[in-house]
């Protein structure tokens, strides 16, 4: 194009942005540079190392895979249901929209959002449960998807993240320990913030809950529609944080998301409708579990070094859910004889 006379590439890029950084972030964000990662790399002359590691996380397998896997509902009668793929874009977005609003590094917030369910296994929490009670009774060893995150990007995609990106991977879930950046510590709450909203819309949707049910006094602190609590809650957040120096809610807000929180494990999560679906669930993940470890050569081959579980448990973890249906069928459902 005429009068553009920029280089393919700009020698002088770590110095732009360690410059950037210095003037446009607030003192507590994590810097883009120096790169902490397992095997030492050459930087990019185009984008930032966090800026790379959400591009590996995007272009990976297990990133495509989210889109058919549960957040909520099994394989659902409609378009508009969310999958663990648009919560996993919903959380990043609004994460985004609280670290520039902090002043803090948005890069690395995006990278953690994009990477924190990537372990997550089929048919959501269910599917979780199943795993780990499964892989405790046959390997001594449970499973939570926040570690198979990790193990994803790490051992199994070999991404070569880096590791302030890893920490929020691993720490998104409670019992992880905290974050070690503010920008991991905005991701664990804003996926809280995310899945209670837009699994409301989606209880709502599907008739498991009608806007009556929804409880009064929380509706009236955070507001009657899924964009005005987020709203509610993400300026909560970002003006409760300011005043902090670090990632926290007010009483009154954060105390009425707790409680909804509640409210949709009692009626939602775990309500009849749910639970009608728990042990077909569990029949299935739990059979093919068992099947795969008494059939281990028909798992995939598997990374290098990978025992009998991490096999076991990598193959399965990374199943959609529509692949686990059909493995089930496949071994379980009698077939015709071909004429």
């Amino acid at each position: 194009m005429d009068g553009v006379s920029a280089p393919v590439t700009d020698p002088a890029f770590e110095a732009r942005i360690r410059a950037f950084e210095q003037d446009a972030l607030a003192p507590v964000a994590t810097r883009s540079y120096p790169a902490e990662r397992e095997r030492a790399e050459a930087e990019c002359s185009l984008r930032t190392p966090f800026q790379r590691d959400r591009d590996r996380i995007v272009h990976c397998k297990a990133f495509r895979r989210l889109k058919q896997k549960t957040q909520v509902f099994v394989a659902p009668e409609g378009d508009h249901y969310r999958t663990r793929l648009t919560h996993t874009l919903e959380t990043t977005q609004i994460s985004r929209t609280v670290a520039r609003a902090l002043r803090l590094n948005e890069d690395l917030t995006e990278a953690i959002g994009l990477g924190h369910d990537l372990g997550h296994p089929p048919f959501g929490h269910i599917g979780e449960e199943v795993l780990d009670r499964a892989g405790r009774e046959r390997f001594g060893r449970g499973f939570r998807h926040n570690e198979h995150s990790l193990r994803v990007v790490d051992v199994i995609e070999r991404l070569n993240l880096t590791e302030p990106v890893r920490d929020g991977i691993l720490r998104h879930s409670s019992g992880a320990g905290e974050p070690a950046t503010l920008e991991g510590k905005i991701v664990r709450l804003v996926d809280r913030i995310a899945y209670i909203n837009h699994d409301i819309d989606d209880a709502l949707r599907a008739g498991v809950i009608a806007p009556g049910d929804l409880p009064r006094e929380e509706i009236v602190i955070l507001g009657s529609t899924g964009s005005e609590r987020i709203d509610t809650l993400v300026h909560d957040l970002v003006e409760h944080s300011w005043a902090a120096q670090d990632i926290v809610q007010g009483a009154a807000v954060g105390g009425a998301m707790l409680r909804l929180r509640t409210f949709m494990f009692d009626r939602v999560y775990l309500g009849p409708t749910a639970r009608a679906e728990h042990a077909k669930i569990a029949r299935v993940l739990r059979g093919l579990f068992d099947w795969y470890c008494d059939h281990p050569g028909e798992l995939a081959e598997g990374v290098a070094g990978a025992s009998e579980a991490d096999r076991v448990t990598d193959y399965l973890a990374g199943m959609t859910d529509r692949f686990a249906i059909r493995a089930w069928t496949d071994r379980v459902v009698p077939h015709g004889l071909a004429t």
